[in-house]
């Protein structure tokens, strides 16, 4: 098989940063193009970082496959607005520019409970992208769907999130009694379920947190 060029929005977040390393690490990847506001804090030789702004972004050059993992809160974004801009509206201005690009596959980093009919707004925005990715083409679209993630977001600079902390604590106490697509999941286990399933993938697959957890773990 041809060495692959990869192509990840997100890649300083939790989920980001572990997609990044193992797109490095592996082998049959010989380019990776990073997107963000800010470049990777690390140097590598098959890395290329690109600081852009998602809302006018720049051609972008010749890739395989994309990764998506742009993600933030209400409470950062400041308002259900600024959330959209971020989970939504990002997101998908990169897969299309990757599609144009050539990119035939994508992952995105999504979330449990995802559903463009959701009551729930973050719900109802996550599953809007996905329904818009779908419509883009792609050959294979792979979405992973973790449940509350553990990871180090103070190492990121980043806030904590309040229902993590107590949904890992719930977890601590209850561990197998919770079924496992409601079990908290490691960003590196979400990160290596996408990394191994995007290559082989065919259409249109959803990876609910259990399936990550026997995949990734």
């Amino acid at each position: 098989m041809a060495a692959r060029t990869a192509l990840i929005a997100g890649a300083t977040g939790l989920v980001g940063r572990e997609l990044l390393a193992g797109l490095l690490a592996d082998p049959g990847v010989a380019e990776v193009h990073s997107l963000g506001r800010r470049e990777p804090p690390l140097q590598h030789a098959k890395l290329v970082a690109h600081r852009v702004d998602f809302a006018a972004l720049p051609p972008l050059p010749a890739v395989d496959e994309v990764y998506l993992a742009l993600g933030t809160t209400i409470k950062v974004a400041g308002s259900q607005q600024g959330f959209r801009a971020v989970d939504h509206d990002a997101n998908l201005a990169v897969a299309r520019a990757a599609r144009a690009a050539g990119a035939r596959r994508a992952g995105l980093v999504s979330a449990m409970g995802a559903s463009p009919s959701s009551r729930v707004f973050y719900s109802r925005v996550k599953g809007e992208l996905e329904e818009a990715l779908a419509g883009l083409g792609f050959d294979a679209l792979v979405i992973a769907r973790p449940s509350l993630l553990a990871g180090d977001r103070a190492a990121l600079a980043q806030p904590e999130r309040p229902g993590e902390r107590i949904g890992l604590a719930v977890s601590r106490v209850l561990g197998p009694l919770i079924p496992a697509d409601l079990r908290p999941i490691t960003a590196t286990t979400v990160a290596r379920a996408l990394l191994r399933e995007l290559p082989r993938a065919q259409g249109r697959r959803v990876l609910p947190s259990g399936e990550m957890q026997r995949l990734g773990g």
